[in-house]
């Protein structure tokens, strides 16, 4: 623990930060950054706006009701992801072990570059200061001997903040009063879960015997007893070092309930060419395509069928969904929809048969074009007319390739996880 220097750099209220660095009209104002529907929520408000209590997933009417001032302004999810790839070079000419968290965040370890001592203070600097003068945008940095204490020093003195937790013996004074839901990892139902056990802060945690939430939580029981105390060997790990994508997929909730099948028919065709395109960026192909449904009373399932051969083409992807919806009844009007591709394939076969080769430069030809002028600048006759709705991803990616919806947590600057906006 003492021999890893580990930092955590987290973007300051970064997409509104990054709107009032483009229009300088909403500078020191109150500011959130929506989607771009009906169905929306504050994805991040500025540090003016949260003075008033305005939060991260309010409506808008809530925002406003508590901020009647409030300026919202539509997300420009293009413009975040390409400062994010800026800043992740920014910071690899510092370590190449950077671990991109999420749009906003990253881990680095500096171990053997920097120790925890003046060196390791005069870089995060270093680094706060050019980020400054290179995107006008503020961070805090958090440097700890491993990645949950460095989330958690980087959150203790936000905006623009530098916190160094140095050794156990002081983690230790940090976390004995700390709420458990204050740590990484810890979400609302299970503080609540811990809550009911009597369990408030960290402290507390640390002093229940770890059989006792083995046999309350299962696995999760023993991580929690090392979190208690502060404990994380997890590594640093680099986009070039993480494992093969599982499954790729994109959903959407969408702009109204939907019932009519063959409206819900071309929102699979758009999700099935945007899984496509990720699917042959990555060199990938699968077998397995599941298709998503929730109703609008929020009841969620899904369906699967299983091909013979991988395919990567959006086109087939969508006729094996559609399939897949046509299969069943509809009982309530549609909320949500999803298509996602699984039991992946890396493909660099030559088809044998001319067609087949045909088909593929043609697909090739397409994704030039779009890789160029944008998503969906050369489409299918069918989704002409457009198809909106508000993009969330299933976890492998995000939205409805219009640059306004939620960005995946598992988005990242390059790779098949990378998503156009």
């Amino acid at each position: 623990m003492k021999n890893r220097v580990i930092m955590h750099i987290d973007m300051d209220a970064f997409f509104a930060s990054v709107e009032q660095r483009v229009d300088p009209r909403l500078l020191g104002r109150p500011v959130a950054v929506t989607g771009s529907q009906k169905r929306t929520v504050i994805t991040t408000a500025s540090y003016e706006a949260r003075a008033f209590g305005v939060k991260t997933g309010m409506t808008k009417g809530e925002a406003k009701r508590l901020c009647p001032w409030l300026i919202f302004v539509q997300a420009n999810n293009r413009r975040y992801t390409d400062t994010c790839t800026r800043l992740v070079e920014l910071y690899k000419h510092y370590s190449p072990l950077v671990e991109v968290y999420s749009v906003d965040e990253v881990f680095m370890d500096v171990t053997g570059i920097a120790g925890l001592s003046n060196g390791a203070i005069s870089m995060a600097t270093e680094i706060r200061h050019r980020i400054k003068d290179a995107f006008g945008l503020t961070c805090s940095i958090g440097m700890a001997p491993n990645k949950l204490l460095a989330k958690l020093a980087s959150d203790m003195k936000k905006p623009d903040g530098l916190v160094v937790i140095r050794d156990h013996r002081e983690a230790g004074k940090i976390l004995k009063d700390l709420p458990v839901g204050d740590i990484a990892g810890i979400g609302p139902r299970l503080e609540k879960n811990l809550g009911d056990m009597g369990i408030k802060t960290c402290g507390e945690l640390a002093g229940v015997h770890v059989r006792t939430l083995k046999n309350r939580f299962g696995v999760v029981g023993e991580k929690l007893h090392l979190m208690a105390r502060g404990l994380d060997d997890s590594p640093v790990v680099p986009v070039w070092q993480e494992p093969d994508a599982k499954s790729v997929g994109h959903s959407m909730t969408l702009p109204r309930d939907v019932y009519n099948p063959e409206t819900l028919e071309r929102h699979i065709l758009q999700l099935s060419e945007m899984v496509g395109r990720r699917l042959r960026r990555g060199q990938y192909a699968g077998r397995t395509v599941t298709l998503t449904i929730r109703y609008r009373d929020f009841h969620t399932f899904s369906r699967r069928k299983t091909l013979t051969e991988h395919v990567s083409d959006g086109f087939e992807i969508c006729h094996l969904a559609v399939s897949i919806l046509r299969s069943f009844r509809l009982k309530k009007a549609v909320r949500l929809v999803g298509v996602s591709v699984s039991n992946l394939a890396a493909v660099d076969q030559l088809p044998l048969l001319k067609k087949d080769r045909v088909r593929r430069d043609l697909i090739r030809a397409l994704d030039t074009i779009n890789d160029r002028y944008g998503e969906f600048t050369v489409a299918r006759g069918r989704l002409l007319e457009p198809v909106n709705g508000n993009g969330h991803s299933n976890g492998n990616g995000n939205g409805s390739g219009n640059g306004h919806g939620v960005i995946s947590p598992a988005w990242r600057p390059n790779g098949v996880k990378r998503v156009e906006f």
